[in-house]
C-alpha cells in the first residue's frame, strides 16, 4: 500500500512539466517584481556610485599622471592600460577624465552622491522623494559648475583639469557677455538663496521666526510687568537680580513663580535718582569682562535699558593690565598689524606678463626611447653585464633609464662604461648615479633628441607653486619627471650658484628673484643686489623703493663698485647685530617668531621693536670681487652665512669659476645649497657640489640641485629680459614707499671692518714700512714681486708691506695683474703722511 501511494506520487510529478513562460509571469508580475528587481537595482547603484566616487578621489590625485594616456589619440589600447597611473585602472580614469574635464567639471560628484543616496533608498524603501531629490542635484549641479568656473578662473591654465567642465565654461563665457563678473557673482547668490528657500523646511522656518522677531521687536515696549516673558534673561542680570535680593538692599517684590526650575527674576524699584544703586553690587559674583545693566525710566514712564561698563564708572574696581590682556585688547579693537597695509593697493604681478611657453605634456618618442633601451642592453651585454629589467622615464631635457642587473654584477663596472654607453647612443653625455637613492636600480639619464624650454609662467602658475606654505618659496624648473621643483630659500638658507659662462646661470639667479616677486608683498622682502658686471641687475634699479635696500648715502640701489660692497656687506653685519639685540629682547629665536609677536602687538614699537622684512643677498660674479677685494669680501659674507638665518638675512652668491681659491672651505661650509650648472671639469664640479656630474649635464639650464648628499636634476625655467622687463614696469608703476630700505651705517669702530679680525692696523707697521714707501714714490712703480727683489725679504712680507702701504694710501688697490699705481707724487707729500703715524 505504502508502495503504491509513492509510486503515485512520482507519477504526478512527472505528468506536471515546467512551464518556463508562467514562471517568468510570475516573477516580473506583481509584488514579485518589486521584491526582486528593486533590491538588484539598489544594489547595482550603490555598487557604481561607490567605484564613480572612488575614481573620482583617486583621479583627483593622478589624473596630471595620466592626461597624456587620456588625450593621446595614437596610443594604443594595451599600452594606455599597462601605463595608467589611476588605482581605479584606465576604464575609470577615462570615465573621470570624461565627466570632469568634458562635461561638467568636479561637480559631478554631486551626481554620484545622489546614485549612492538612490540606492541606499530603494534597498531600505523609505519613500526618499526621488523627483525632488534629482531636481535638487540637477540644480546643484550646474550652479556649483558656473560657481567652480568662475572662482578658479585665474587658476584654470595651472590645473590638469577644467573646475566646471564645459558646461560651466560656455555658462560663464555668455554670462560675462551679458551681465558680467558682478552680475554673474550676483545670479550664483540669487539662485543658491531661492534653491535653500524651496527645498529646504527648515530654512522656511528660520526665515518665518525672523520676521516674528523683527515684528515682535518694533511693536512690543519693555515693560517691568512682563520683563521675565518680554526678553530672555542673560546670566548676569540674574547673578545681580539675585544678590540684592539676598543683601535685601531697596525691598524688591518678586513676581509669581510660574515654573520652580527657572532663575527668579525682579522688578526694578525706581530710585530717587533714576538708576540701580550700584554699591550693591559685589564683583566677586559678577566677571570682569561683562557689562552691568543701566535702567532709567523715560518721560512716559516706560523703562530704557543701557548696558554700561562699570569698570569705567568705578576707578577702584580691579583692571586687567598685564601685556597679554593689552595686546589683546588691542587685536579686538585694531586687528593684528598687517605689514601689508602699509602698501594696501599693491598687486602682485599677474600671470600674463610672462610669456606662454606652456609644455603641456611632454610628447614621448617611443621610437627614441626603445631604440636608447636596446642600445644600453646591448653594450652592458657587450661588456658582460646582464639586466633583469629596464624602465625609461621621459623628461622634458632628459630621461632617466632604471636598471636593475643581475645579481652578482658589481655597480662599479656599470659606472665605469659611461663613455661607452655614451658612444654607443650618441649621445652628448651622459651621467650615471649607481645605486640610485632609495632605490634598488642604477640610474642612466641620456639627454633627449628634442629637447624641451620650460616656461616660467607654467612653473609660476603650477598648483604646487601657488599653494606651497613657504617663507620664501622659489620655483626653479622642472625635474626629469616633469614635476615643479620648489624650494623654500629660508630652510636652505644661502645659496651658492656655479657654472661656466652661456650654461644658464644668469637665468637662474632671474627665476629665483622672479618666483620671489610672485610670492612676497613689497613690506615683506628686500634685496641687495650686488652686480660687478653692471649689467645683470640693472633692469631692477625701477623697483628701488619696493623691494631694494640699500645705504642711505647710496644713489644707485644696485651695486656695482667694490668699495662699495664692502661698507654695504659690512652694514648687513650691523644689520644682523641689530636684529639679534631685538630678537634677544622679545626673547624669542627667530624672524618669524619675532614678526608674529609683533603682528599680535605684544611688542610694543616705542621700545625700538619693528618688523622686520626677509632680506636677500644676491652676488654676482663673486669670484671677481674676490680677486679684487679678497678678505674684505670673505670675511662679512662668512659672517653673513654663519649667523643671519635666524634673523631672516639669507645670501646668494654665483660664479662661472668653482676655484678652490674663490669657493673656500669657510664658504662651502656655510652654503648648504648648492646649484650647479654645467661646468667644463670634473675638478670644478668636486669643488662645487663635492661630486663628479656638473661637467656632464647637458647646458641650456640643465643643473643639478644639492641640498646635503641627494642630487636633483632639474631644467632651469626660462625668463627671457623682456618678461623681466614687463614684471618690473608693472611693480614700479605702482606706488611703492617713500624712499629704499635703509641699511644702518657703519663706520671702522661701528661694526665696520675695523672690528673683524685680518684687518691692516697701521699702528703695527713693518720696520721696513718707511724705507719701501720712499723707495716706491721714488721709482714710481709698486708690487710684491718689486718689493722682494730690493729688500730680499719673502713673499709673505712683501705682500703684508704691500697691504699696508695700501691702507696708508701710498699705493692703490690690486688691479688683476698689472701693478699697484703709486698714489703719492712727491717725497714731501709722502713725508706729512709718514709724520701722521
Amino acid at each position: 500500500m505504502r508502495k503504491n501511494s509513492r509510486t503515485n506520487r512520482h507519477s504526478n510529478s512527472q505528468s506536471k512539466p515546467i512551464n518556463i513562460k508562467n514562471f517568468t509571469r510570475q516573477i516580473f508580475s506583481g509584488e514579485t517584481l518589486k521584491d526582486n528587481i528593486a533590491p538588484i537595482i539598489g544594489i547595482l547603484l550603490l555598487a557604481i556610485s561607490i567605484f564613480s566616487i572612488y575614481s573620482y578621489i583617486t583621479y583627483i590625485f593622478t589624473g596630471s599622471d595620466d592626461q597624456s594616456i587620456m588625450t593621446s589619440k595614437t596610443i594604443e589600447m594595451q599600452e594606455a592600460v599597462s601605463s595608467t597611473s589611476n588605482p581605479s585602472g584606465f576604464r575609470g580614469a577615462y570615465l573621470m577624465h570624461t565627466l570632469v574635464n568634458g562635461w561638467v567639471g568636479l561637480s559631478v560628484i554631486i551626481a554620484f552622491i545622489y546614485m549612492l543616496y538612490l540606492g541606499l533608498s530603494i534597498l531600505r524603501r523609505n519613500g526618499m522623494k526621488r523627483i525632488k531629490m534629482f531636481i535638487f542635484s540637477s540644480i546643484a549641479i550646474f550652479w556649483t559648475s558656473l560657481f567652480l568656473t568662475t572662482i578658479l578662473e585665474p587658476w584654470n591654465e595651472s590645473l590638469f583639469f577644467r573646475p566646471g567642465g564645459i558646461v560651466g565654461e560656455e555658462l560663464h563665457k555668455y554670462l560675462h557677455g551679458q551681465i558680467g563678473y558682478f552680475g554673474i557673482i550676483l545670479v550664483l547668490i540669487t539662485a543658491l538663496l531661492i534653491t535653500l528657500f524651496i527645498f529646504f523646511k527648515s530654512v522656511k522656518e528660520r526665515y518665518k521666526t525672523w520676521v516674528t522677531s523683527q515684528n515682535d521687536r518694533r511693536g512690543t515696549t519693555l515693560s517691568t510687568e512682563g520683563l521675565d516673558t518680554q526678553i530672555s534673561q542673560p546670566k548676569w542680570w540674574q547673578k545681580l537680580l539675585i544678590k540684592k535680593k539676598n543683601k535685601e538692599v531697596n525691598e524688591i517684590p518678586t513676581k509669581p513663580e510660574e515654573n520652580t526650575s527657572d532663575p527668579e527674576i525682579f522688578d526694578i524699584e525706581d530710585t530717587s535718582d533714576d538708576t540701580v544703586a550700584q554699591d550693591t553690587i559685589e564683583w566677586s559674583d559678577v566677571a570682569q569682562d561683562e557689562e552691568i545693566p543701566h535702567t532709567t525710566r523715560s518721560e512716559d514712564g516706560e523703562l530704557d535699558i543701557e548696558i554700561i561698563d562699570a569698570r569705567k564708572e568705578d576707578p577702584e574696581l580691579p583692571i586687567e593690565t598685564s601685556p597679554e590682556d593689552k595686546a589683546r585688547q588691542l587685536v579686538q579693537e585694531f586687528g593684528e598689524y598687517d605689514p601689508r597695509l602699509d602698501l594696501g593697493q599693491y598687486k602682485m604681478p599677474t600671470l600674463d606678463l610672462l610669456d606662454d611657453r606652456a609644455m603641456g605634456d611632454i610628447s614621448i618618442d617611443h621610437e627614441e626611447v626603445q631604440k636608447n633601451k636596446e642600445s644600453i642592453t646591448e653594450t652592458l651585454k657587450n661588456f658582460g653585464i646582464g639586466i633583469t629589467s629596464i624602465r625609461a622615464t621621459v623628461g622634458p631635457t632628459i630621461t632617466l633609464y632604471e636598471v636593475v642587473p643581475e645579481s652578482g654584477v658589481k655597480i662599479s663596472r656599470i659606472r665605469n662604461l659611461e663613455d661607452d654607453i655614451a658612444l654607443s647612443l650618441s649621445a652628448l653625455g651622459i651621467r650615471i648615479i649607481a645605486p640610485m637613492p632609495g632605490k634598488g636600480t642604477v640610474g642612466l639619464e641620456v639627454p633627449n633628441k628634442n629637447a624641451q624650454v620650460v616656461g616660467m609662467r607654467s612653473v609660476i602658475a603650477s598648483k604646487k607653486f601657488q599653494e606651497a606654505k613657504y617663507e620664501l618659496p622659489v620655483a626653479l624648473g622642472r625635474t626629469i619627471t616633469n614635476e615643479v621643483f620648489t624650494f623654500d630659500l629660508a630652510k636652505v638658507p644661502h645659496l651658492l650658484v656655479a657654472g661656466a659662462t652661456g650654461q644658464g646661470k644668469s637665468v637662474g639667479l632671474n627665476a629665483v628673484i622672479t618666483s620671489l616677486l610672485y610670492r612676497k608683498h613689497p613690506a615683506e622682502l628686500k634685496f641687495v643686489m650686488i652686480d660687478p658686471k653692471m649689467v645683470e641687475f640693472s633692469v631692477y634699479s625701477a623697483i628701488e623703493k619696493h623691494y631694494m635696500a640699500k645705504l642711505a648715502d647710496e644713489k644707485d640701489c644696485i651695486i656695482t663698485d667694490t668699495k662699495r660692497v664692502v661698507t654695504t656687506l659690512n652694514s648687513l653685519c650691523k644689520e644682523m647685530d641689530d636684529r639679534y639685540e631685538l630678537l634677544t629682547k622679545a626673547k624669542v629665536r627667530n624672524l618669524k617668531e619675532y614678526n608674529e609677536l609683533f603682528k599680535s602687538r605684544r611688542l610694543n614699537p616705542a621700545n625700538g621693536h619693528r618688523f622686520m622684512p626677509y632680506i636677500v643677498v644676491i652676488i654676482d660674479e663673486y669670484g671677481d670681487l674676490i680677486m679684487t677685494a679678497g678678505k674684505e669680501i670673505e670675511l662679512p659674507i662668512a659672517r653673513l652665512a654663519q649667523k643671519a638665518r635666524a634673523v631672516g638675512i639669507h645670501a646668494i652668491i654665483a660664479t662661472q669659476r668653482p676655484t678652490a681659491s674663490i669657493i673656500t672651505g669657510t664658504i662651502k661650509a656655510n652654503f648648504p645649497g648648492r646649484i650647479s650648472f654645467r661646468v667644463f671639469s670634473m675638478i670644478d664640479s668636486r669643488t662645487i657640489l663635492d661630486s663628479p656630474g656638473a661637467n656632464r649635464l647637458v647646458g641650456k639650464g640643465d643643473l643639478l640641485y644639492s641640498q646635503g648628499n641627494e642630487f636633483i636634476r632639474v631644467q632651469c625655467a626660462f625668463v627671457d629680459t623682456p618678461e623681466v622687463n614687463r614684471i618690473v614696469d608693472y611693480i614700479s608703476a605702482q606706488r611703492g614707499f617713500s624712499h629704499a630700505y635703509e641699511l644702518p651705517e657703519v663706520s671702522s669702530g661701528d661694526g665696520g671692518m675695523g672690528d673683524i679680525p685680518g684687518m691692516i692696523d697701521l699702528d703695527e707697521r713693518d720696520p721696513l714700512f718707511d724705507q719701501v714707501a720712499r723707495m716706491l714714490v721714488l721709482e714710481q712703480q709698486g708690487s710684491v714681486s718689486f718689493i722682494q727683489r730690493k729688500f730680499s725679504i719673502g713673499y709673505n712680507r712683501a705682500g703684508r708691506l704691500m697691504d699696508q702701504l695700501e691702507a696708508a694710501g701710498i699705493v692703490s688697490a690690486p688691479d688683476g695683474s698689472k701693478g699697484r699705481e703709486v698714489l703719492i707724487k712727491s717725497e714731501e707729500h709722502l713725508n706729512e703722511i709718514l709724520m701722521q703715524f
